[in-house]
Parts: structure tokens; C-alpha cells; sequence
């Protein structure tokens, strides 16, 4: 099951396997894609741009509070005239700036073509299961922020995430790893956007219809629904969904090596949570004695990786490409150390410990005596949080 979730800014990707397990039906999530920064808000402003050169051309100006009162004008516009039964046409009316209430109003009309080739067209374009997001020539300076995608071609990222994934056990040779399609997000609530995109992936698929699951009905509810629907697992059994944390964890260890002026010392990478561990788990993570930093200010690196799910706790690198593992913000604080002791530097091996909210404990403990020391983030943020 090929999972797409466009939200407002957002686009989701996950891959899940239904499988029978102890006569138990259980759902194994097999790959998950990137927090992609491309959404509905992004399909609204576009929207918004192109209607007020409309307005421009008939003298409007827009204001900042006009603006915003555009944006959300072409959102319902948006909706009304993508879905089945929505009217051909949208007037988008805005108030002017003088003093007069109606007479001061400015109208103009959308219809359904336009808004088909600027948002359907544009957001979810035909594209062939080896596409690739474009990626645009990078200005030398850049505000600092959010990463926003270069690419709104919201099928061009599903694509890539597709090809990736097609060739693993996911799939035989050759096919695209999905047979079903479930869509979330207020996005898909036109009719038109959810066919294309259904169509588009039959298309990899040598026109193999792919399977919609769910409705419209359950866009609006699905998170609720599927908070109620686990808090009522946990009290009386059901479907399990197993899948766990969508990421590899490794911590960064520094090693020794001669001081060379310039150059930081060599980093090796230890694995303390793998790919798929599942909440409400714990586990010993068999490496060497490292020393922990305690009494001072420490930096404590951490990475991620969505490529290396062969991984096994414990599993140290002492290389790896840059598109392999992404650094995570590090964390700077000072683990307390016992009353009376000089002690800077303490040997412990690590405990690796996953709530069932989502929260990573890593746990080190001192091979000498009861010490231990918590690192804790929440595996279900970004991987650029902690």
C-alpha cells in the first residue's frame, strides 16, 4: 500500500505491507520518504498569484489584508472546482480600499479549465516512473529557514520515492511496489486531483489499475479516528500496525588520533536505534566502552538515515556518504556528576529505550558503579529537531 499524505505545507510517503503473522493481521511499514515542504498552501498561493494579476489588470492593487483574504478566497474556489459536482465557474470577489462597502467590491471569475492546468497540471503532472524532482540552480545567498522544495511536482517526488523502493523486497523485479493506494490529507478532497494521481501511478504499472482504499468521509476525521482506534487496540486487541521508528539513529563518537591544526578528529558512527524498532522496546546496544563527557559543556552529535535499513543496534560506521546519514541538531548541555568527584570523563555502554509517544531515551550507563545518564528526542519530529 502506497501511502500519500498531502496536508496544508506538507507531503507524507510511506510504503506498508499487509501480512499475516500468528493468524494476526499486521501492518509492516516498509519505507518511509522525506518531510516533504510542498502542499496545499503552496497549490493556494499559486492560485492567489494568478488571480491577482487578474485583479491587477482591472486597477486592485492588493493590500497585505487583501491578500490574505485572497488566499483564503481561492482555497474554497480551490475545492468548489475540483471536486465532481462543483460549479464550472468561481467568482472571487475583494473589497476595495475606499470608504463604500458594495460599490467599492471587485469581481473576477475562475473556471474550472484554468484551475485544472494551474494546480492538477502544475502540483501532479504526468511524469514517468524514472522522473526525478528538478532541482533549480541555487542562488549564492539564501535567507535562512525552512528548506522549502525547488520542485512542487508532487508526482515527480512520488516517483522518486517509488523507483527507490521498487527494487527492494517490497516488490518483484521490475513492478512498483504498491497494489493499493490510500490517500490522506483536506488536499484530496477534489475529485480531480485524486484521479490524476491514481492514474499517473497506474501508468508505472503498464496501466494496472491501482486500488483506491478509504473515502473522501475519511479525510477530515482520520487522525481522530486512528488515535480512538489505538487507544481501543490497546484496551482490546486488533489490527496491529508495525512499522516503528521510520529512521536508522546512530550516535557520533569521537575517536583518537594524533591533534593535527585544522582538522577535527576522525568520527565513527554507532547505531543505538535500527530502523523498524518498535515502540514500547528497549535494547542493549553491544559496543566498546566510550567515554562520556559529564561536570562541563559537552556537544552530543546525533544522525539519521532513511537509506541504511540493514543496520543492526550496535552497528559502528567509520564511513559513510553524505547522502547516507543526516546530522541531526546536536544537543549542548551538562550531564550533573556525583557530589565530591573530579571525574570528567566516565566509561559506559548504552541502553536504547523507545516510548510508546515516540520519545528516544538514550541511556548511558557507567561500568563502574550505579551511574547512568539520559539523552532523550522524539524520533516522530523531523529529523532536523531534537
Amino acid at each position: 500500500i502506497l501511502v500519500v499524505d498531502v496536508g496544508g505545507g506538507t507531503t507524507d510517503l510511506t510504503l506498508v505491507r499487509v501480512e499475516q503473522e500468528a493468524g494476526d493481521l499486521v501492518l509492516r511499514r516498509l519505507a518511509v520518504g522525506d518531510h516533504l515542504l510542498v502542499g496545499g498552501d503552496n497549490m493556494d498561493v499559486a492560485l492567489a498569484h494568478f488571480v491577482a494579476t487578474r485583479f491587477k489588470e482591472k486597477g486592485l492593487k492588493l493590500n497585505a489584508w487583501q491578500s490574505v483574504a485572497l488566499w483564503h478566497a481561492c482555497r474554497r474556489a480551490k475545492e468548489s472546482l475540483l471536486s465532481a459536482e462543483g460549479k464550472p465557474t468561481e467568482s472571487i470577489a475583494l473589497l476595495g480600499r475606499g470608504s463604500r462597502l458594495v460599490g467599492g467590491t471587485v469581481t473576477v471569475d475562475v473556471d474550472r479549465e484554468e484551475v485544472h492546468q494551474l494546480l492538477v497540471d502544475g502540483f501532479l503532472p504526468q511524469c514517468a516512473i524514472d522522473a526525478r524532482p528538478e532541482r533549480g540552480q541555487v542562488s549564492g545567498f539564501q535567507e535562512l529557514g525552512l528548506p522549502y522544495e525547488a520542485d512542487t511536482a508532487i508526482t515527480r517526488h512520488v516517483a522518486a520515492f517509488v523507483a527507490d523502493n521498487r527494487a527492494s523486497d517490497a516488490a518483484p523485479s521490475g513492478k512498483v511496489p504498491s497494489t493499493h493506494l490510500l490517500l490522506n490529507g483536506g488536499v484530496f478532497k477534489a475529485a480531480q486531483l485524486r484521479q490524476r494521481l491514481s492514474q499517473v501511478i497506474s501508468s508505472w504499472n503498464d496501466g494496472e489499475p491501482t486500488r483506491m482504499l478509504g473515502s473522501t468521509a475519511d479525510l477530515d476525521q482520520a487522525v481522530a479516528s486512528g488515535a480512538a482506534y489505538y487507544g481501543w487496540t490497546k484496551q482490546h486487541g486488533g489490527v496491529r500496525i508495525r512499522g516503528g521508528t521510520a529512521r536508522s539513529y546512530y550516535v557520533g563518537i569521537e575517536t583518537a588520533g594524533l591533534a593535527i591544526p585544522g582538522m577535527p578528529r576522525p568520527l565513527q558512527a554507532v547505531c543505538v536505534a535500527p530502523q523498524g524498532m518498535e515502540e514500547g522496546t528497549s535494547l542493549d546496544v553491544p559496543s566498546r566502552e566510550v567515554g562520556l563527557v559529564v561536570g562541563k559543556p559537552a556537544k552530543f552529535r546525533f544522525f539519521s538515515s532513511t537509506h541504511r535499513k540493514q543496520d543492526r543496534v550496535g552497528t559502528t560506521l567509520r564511513q559513510w556518504d553524505e547522502d547516507e546519514l543526516q546530522e541531526t541538531a546536536p544537543m549542548e548541555l551538562v550531564l550533573p556528576v556525583e557530589d565530591g568527584s573530579d571525574e570528567n570523563f566516565v566509561p559506559v555502554h548504552f541502553h536504547s529505550q523507545l516510548s510508546e509517544l515516540g520519545v528516544f531515551e538514550l541511556w548511558c550507563h557507567s561500568t563502574r558503579d550505579c551511574q547512568r545518564w539520559k539523552l532523550e528526542f522524539n524520533v516522530r519530529e523531523d529529523a532536523g529537531e531534537s
